[in-house]
Parts: structure tokens; C-alpha cells; sequence
């Protein structure tokens, strides 16, 4: 059972995802933060730096945005190198000068010490598909193992998509049919051939040409193949729009609920569940533990035996306590939103076969993620490497 619950408090709104009366995702959407991710602008070049391969681009926002070469080469598949060779033989001065105007999204937001982090590579996402207009390839989610699905939806998609574009199919996508692809995909290339009249017809930049999704919108988009059960807010405001969101995603079978003048979180009893979210060591069931820690480059887990002292030799020891870990650490990730790169500490296995087991099973606990996620696997110092990529704005 899914349930979601928007509460409002002051200039702030608290997004939880509950399975079963349990917060499985928790979004912070302040109103007074600036979310730009998403947004697509006509910016005007401010600096480049050739030392970096690099240029500083102002779209409007109170810092300049940063850029780098690869995002302004053709996107190309990520299994391919040409677009490492062609950073390497190209200079960014050939391409951009300052003043001049440049179409970007936004791919990270801002934080206190950096400007947001833009490209020219655009991508408009869709119940089904994410359309990429200026792409010339077609990916599939890697949630979709069965290969006969995978090349039947890539030949439909290959089939409905305008000359020179791309895409990426989505998970929800699975055993759809083709005309419910068709219409996603186009809806898709209208919005695009709206942001390009609109590109067309300006007259000065920087300026906003297109503002993404709201994460409540998001949410509804990606959970369109999990049916939720209730919606429930504690705001009139929020309320209309979720009601505008389940018409425009044509989900309007949702049972909504405003409960007016109420503390959601309180009312709901999920207030030691929220608290749990902010706390630096998380305790398994066993005994052990894990601590996340984030940095400005990487979040780092570390597993701990804690109080656990296992009841047969040591690498079983070791080995129940790193299982167990790894369906909380793929919990957390979720929980917590956390995204870019993450460095798993493990206790250390002396056997290559658990560490495939722990490797494997961390790839299935991902699977529920609703996020795009990489497993790199262990290094030569026994730290497992892997990204994320975060859907909200709590980083």
C-alpha cells in the first residue's frame, strides 16, 4: 500500500513516500531556495576558461552557472569513447565566446559554494520515455532485463521518433503497448518544438524558457506503474495542486484528503521515523551498524559490527552482518536522497565469493529505486564503489 503525505509547514513542504505506513523516500521542498534542475535557459557566456576547458554561463539566477566541454560535444551513448577523444582534441574557445547566447538545462543545482551545473544536452521526461532532441541514440533502463522487450521497445521507439533525436526508455515502459508510447513521445516533441519557438522569438537572454516538474509531479510521473492508494495534505494551496497533477498525468482515481490546520508528521506518528533520517548511525537488527557521511565530493558508508558477535567463525560473522548492511544501506540511499558518488566500507570478507554475494545483492535491493543507479564494484582496497543519481532537491 502507497501513500503519500505533503505537509505543510510555514514556507516549507515535507514530501513522504510511505510502503505500508513506512517512509521509503522524503523530499524537503523549501520555497525559499532557489530549484533550478531541470530548467531550461537561454544563457549569455560570462567566462572562458581554456585552462579548464570550462566557461562560467549567466542564466538569471543570483551565481553564474558552470559548464564543461563534454556537455557542449554531441551527446553520445555513455558505452562509447568518442566523446572522451573529442574533449581531448578540442579546445572550448572553438565553440564558445563570451557574450554570446547559449541554450542549457540545468543538471545540478546550486549549492552555498557552487553555481549550478549546466549543459546544451536537453532531455524533456515523459511517463514512458525521455526525449532527447538533440541525441541520436536510444537506451534502454537497465530495470528492463528480458532482451526481447528490450529490442521490442527500442524498434517502436526507433520507429516514432523525429529525424536526429534520442531517448531513453523508462522502466514504466515495460509491456506497453504502441500507442501508448506514441502519445507520450509525442507530447514530448510538442513541448520541445514550444521551448523552440519560444528560443526563436527572444530578444534578450538570459531567460527562462522552460521550468521543470515539481517534485510532486515527478513523483506521480515515476509512480505511474505503482498504484498509490491515498494522498494526503495539510495545505489548500497543495491540495489544488496535486488535484491539477493526477488530471494532467490522468491518474485521477487517487484518493485525495486535505486535513486542514494538522501536522501531518505528527498526526500520522511518523515523527521518530523523520528524526531517524537526520541521524549520522543507523542500527541494523543484528547488532551492527552503518554511519553515512557526506562531503562535498562523495557520501561515504561504513559498516560496523557493533554489538554483534555472530555465533560460528568469523567470516560468517562478517559476512551477516555486510548482508544485512547492504539492504539498509540501499534503504538509505533512498531514504535519504542521496546522490553522486558512494563509497561502501565494508568489514572485510576474506572470501571473493561473499563479496560477489554482497556485490549482487546490492544490485537487487537497487532495483527498487526508482532513481538511476551504477554499481562499480570493489576496489583493490576492498571499498565498493557506486553512484546515484539524487531525484529531489536535498542535497
Amino acid at each position: 500500500m502507497y501513500e503519500v503525505i505533503v505537509n505543510r509547514r510555514k514556507n516549507s513542504k515535507t514530501i513522504m513516500l510511505l510502503e505500508n505506513k513506512v517512509i521509503v523516500e522524503k523530499y524537503e521542498d523549501n520555497q525559499e531556495m532557489d530549484r533550478t534542475e531541470g530548467n531550461i535557459y537561454i544563457g549569455k557566456v560570462q567566462n572562458v576558461l581554456p585552462g579548464m576547458q570550462a566557461a562560467f554561463v549567466d542564466i538569471g539566477e543570483r551565481k553564474n552557472t558552470f559548464i564543461h566541454l563534454k556537455d557542449l560535444l554531441p551527446k553520445v551513448d555513455e558505452k562509447l569513447q568518442k566523446n572522451k577523444q573529442e574533449v581531448q582534441n578540442k579546445s572550448i574557445k572553438q565553440i564558445i565566446k563570451p557574450g554570446m547566447p547559449i541554450l542549457v538545462q540545468v543538471k545540478k543545482d546550486s549549492t552555498n559554494k557552487k553555481g549550478a551545473r549546466v549543459s546544451t544536452h536537453i532531455s524533456l521526461p515523459g511517463k514512458y520515455i525521455v526525449f532527447m532532441p538533440n541525441a541520436e541514440f536510444i537506451t534502454v533502463s537497465q530495470k528492463i532485463e528480458d532482451e526481447n522487450e528490450k529490442e521490442r521497445l527500442i524498434n517502436i521507439v526507433k520507429n516514432l521518433l523525429p529525424i536526429k533525436s534520442g531517448a531513453i526508455i523508462r522502466t514504466s515502459s515495460k509491456n506497453k503497448d504502441e500507442d501508448t508510447i506514441k502519445q507520450d513521445i509525442e507530447n514530448l516533441v510538442e513541448q520541445w518544438h514550444k521551448i523552440e519557438k519560444e528560443k526563436d522569438n527572444v530578444s534578450q537572454y538570459p531567460i527562462l524558457l522552460y521550468k521543470n516538474d515539481s517534485i510532486l509531479k515527478k513523483l506521480f510521473i515515476d509512480m505511474v506503474e505503482k498504484k498509490i492508494d491515498k494522498i494526503i495534505t495539510n495545505d489548500k494551496e497543495t491540495y489544488e495542486e496535486i488535484l491539477d497533477i493526477l488530471k494532467e498525468v490522468d491518474n485521477k482515481n487517487v484518493k485525495v484528503e486535505l486535513h486542514e490546520s494538522k501536522d501531518l508528521i505528527e498526526d500520522y506518528c511518523l515523527t521518530t521515523q523523520v528524526e531517524k533520517i537526520q541521524n549520522r548511525k543507523v542500527w541494523l537488527k543484528c547488532g551492527g551498524f552503518i554511519t553515512i557521511d557526506k562531503t562535498e565530493a562523495l557520501t561515504a558508508i561504513d559498516v560496523n559490527s557493533g554489538k554483534y558477535i555472530g555465533t560460528k567463525d568469523l567470516e560468517q560473522t562478517v559476512y551477516t552482518v555486510n548482508k544485512e548492511a547492504t539492504k539498509e544501506i540501499a534503504k538509505q540511499l533512498r531514504l535519504r536522497d542521496i546522490g553522486g558518488i558512494v563509497v561502501i566500507d565494508y568489514i572485510d570478507m576474506r572470501l571473493n565469493e561473499n563479496k560477489n554475494k554482497i556485490e549482487e545483492l546490492l544490485v537487487e535491493e537497487l532495483k527498487k529505486d526508482r532513481s538511476k543507479t551504477q554499481v562499480i564494484g570493489f576496489t583493490k582496497l576492498n571499498l565498493l564503489e557506486m553512484t546515484r543519481k539524487h531525484i529531489g532537491i536535498n542535497e
